[in-house]
Parts: structure tokens; C-alpha cells; sequence
């Protein structure tokens, strides 16, 4: 299974500390996915190219990365076939 790098939409809360709190991923094909539980959160690069704040989430049983660039955009690591 290969991953690619892939931008969603992503609903969050920002609290008035600073701090980011992702809710749901929307990808442009308006699926969408609730975020059951963020696990971690660092800085750090990803595996499929780019780097920013990780954010590993639980949705469902499956955990992910999702990464905030810092530029407003996020991405996924997506697994393909």
C-alpha cells in the first residue's frame, strides 16, 4: 500500500491560548470524517513530503497523521491500493 500526500479541508477550534484543535477532515470529493480523538500533537516531517505541525488523530479504529502546514492548508497521508 502507497501513501500520498493529499489536501482536505479541516474544521477546528481555535482556542484564545493559541492552540488548534481539529474536529473533522472534508475531502474534495465532500467525504467527510469526524475526529474521534487527537493522540499527539508535534512538529515534524512527513513521510510523504512536507513538514508542519503533526497531528495524529483516531477516526474510528484507524489512527492518521494530519499535518497543518502553517500556510492554512492541511494534508493527509493517504493510503492508495
Amino acid at each position: 500500500m502507497t501513501r500520498r500526500k493529499v489536501y482536505v479541508a479541516v474544521n477546528a477550534d481555535h482556542k484564545a491560548d493559541g492552540s488548534c484543535c481539529p474536529k473533522m477532515i472534508r475531502f474534495d470529493n465532500d467525504r467527510k470524517y469526524e475526529i474521534d480523538k487527537v493522540l499527539q500533537v508535534c512538529r515534524a516531517a512527513s513521510e510523504v513530503g512536507g513538514r508542519g505541525i503533526r497531528y495524529t488523530v483516531r477516526i474510528g479504529r484507524t489512527e492518521t497523521n494530519l499535518f497543518d502546514e502553517q500556510n492554512g492548508r492541511w494534508f493527509v497521508e493517504a493510503k492508495f491500493g
